[in-house]
């Protein structure tokens, strides 16, 4: 089959958006002979990737596109202060929609030669972004699609003044959006069957929204292999603890140093911290003040080998993030054998059962933090239930393999075909029937 995909965000060397779009693309020319529209900034890394594994790209050809008034330089002043200032996001959305008018432009011309079987818009994620692909009148795919969930308004006050402002700010808009906005609604009509929800919230979310069905399949998935074995604890030793991500009032850290302060002096644990961001200071102060500072280590950013070396050597990784999708960092934990505490909302409620960790209810704050400190103490004292999760995150890991993801994405694709193909039968025996009446 050739397949057209639209993806800005397409880069081997980079997370978030890029690596979404770099590892759907690999997952998907194991099926198809694929053509890739994507921003002319991922060039150089592309060709790159491309040069070292010739072999695995002979069925995939790049176009690069940019506008021609206003193309993107990441090494700019502006863009950089773009990237750090979120009042300026806007100002990128601006750009966004041109590079879609121009990749539009880019897939007419490659149509008239290629004729493809379906067009695929994969990235950026964000639902208001559909981009223009799908008036090309083709079988069209759509997705994984993200960004349709407001933050919980319960969950607010554990964001700061500023962080509050912001999502009451971005709550309003997103459901502004999702009633007014014209073009994710024809792109969804466009899609029918072809829709991707990246967790089981915004399937949710697509048809409340816009009445229309997604089969959910998650952004991300296993970075590398799964590994053979799992950390071991003894008797008495302090229980190791992960937490990992950017700084970001959403990423909510304090949740869990609260948490920590509950346990005192009944828990021997130590927390490892990675990352880094604008509200480091504030934690690390908060820390200081309850006491915690001396039982926890702060990495920093560090490599992703440095992080992986110290998620190896963890017995529990915890998530307390109040707005994601999936995180990459959470398969990387099952896939090393560490079992996961997390909220249970976002992607995490997909990924997570009870045989590799536990998922906490999140009613309330309050609540999130009296069952994080019962678990880790529960966990603590009790090593035998805690190696049976870690056996089962080696297992649960395997499922978001990128071979298993990619044979999601192929039964989607068939699906998508198949029901164009019917459609066209049922037109084509209606305007026979029309005709034999007349």
């Amino acid at each position: 089959m050739k397949v057209l995909i639209g993806a800005w965000a397409c880069n081997p060397n980079e997370g978030s958006e890029s690596a979404v779009g770099w590892s759907w693309l690999n997952s998907i020319k194991r099926f198809h002979e694929v053509w890739v529209i994507t921003s002319a900034n991922q060039k150089e890394s592309i060709e790159q990737a491309v040069s070292q594994h010739p072999g695995e790209f002979s069925n995939v050809q790049f176009r690069y596109v940019e506008p021609q008034r206003w193309r993107y330089d990441r090494n700019s002043k502006f863009w950089r202060w773009q990237a750090s200032l979120p009042i300026l996001v806007p100002v990128f959305h601006v750009y966004y929609d041109l590079w879609q008018r121009a990749a539009y432009r880019a897939a007419q011309e490659l149509q008239e030669h290629i004729q493809f079987d379906l067009v695929h818009q994969l990235t950026f994620v964000g639902f208001r972004f559909p981009g223009y692909l799908w008036k090309l009148k083709l079988p069209f795919v759509w997705g994984p699609i993200g960004g349709l969930d407001n933050m919980p308004w319960r969950l607010m006050p554990a964001l700061g003044l500023g962080g509050a402002a912001h999502y009451a700010g971005r709550n309003l808009v997103n459901s502004l959006h999702r009633r007014f906005l014209r073009r994710p609604r024809k792109a969804f009509a466009a899609a029918g069957p072809g829709i991707i929800a990246a967790t089981g919230g915004i399937q949710r979310q697509i048809r409340r929204s816009y009445n229309a069905r997604a089969q959910v399949i998650c952004e991300v998935g296993l970075p590398g292999r799964v590994n053979d074995t799992y950390f071991l604890r003894n008797e008495g030793e302090a229980i190791r603890l992960v937490w990992s991500g950017l700084h970001l009032s959403r990423k909510a850290l304090p949740l869990l140093l609260q948490a920590l302060y509950r346990l005192r002096g009944n828990v021997n644990w130590r927390l490892d911290i990675y990352g880094d961001g604008p509200r480091r200071q504030r934690w690390y102060q908060l820390a200081t003040r309850l006491g915690l500072q001396d039982r926890c280590t702060w990495h920093g950013q560090v490599s992703r080998e440095a992080a992986l070396v110290g998620l190896q050597k963890a017995h529990l990784f915890v998530i307390t993030s109040l707005q994601d999708l999936t995180s990459t960092v959470l398969i990387e934990a099952l896939a090393n054998g560490v079992p996961v505490v997390c909220p249970d909302h976002c992607g995490f409620s997909d990924v997570m059962t009870p045989e590799c960790g536990l998922k906490l209810p999140i009613q309330s704050l309050e609540e999130f933090k009296r069952g994080l400190a019962s678990t880790i103490s529960n966990i603590y004292a009790d090593e035998k239930h805690r190696r049976y999760l870690a056996a089962g995150a080696l297992q649960r890991a395997r499922s978001f393999s990128w071979e298993t993801k990619g044979e999601a994405i192929n039964q989607v694709y068939d699906r998508v075909i198949s029901g164009v193909f019917r459609e066209a039968v049922r037109t084509e025996k209606n305007a026979s029937q029309l005709s034999v009446v007349s």
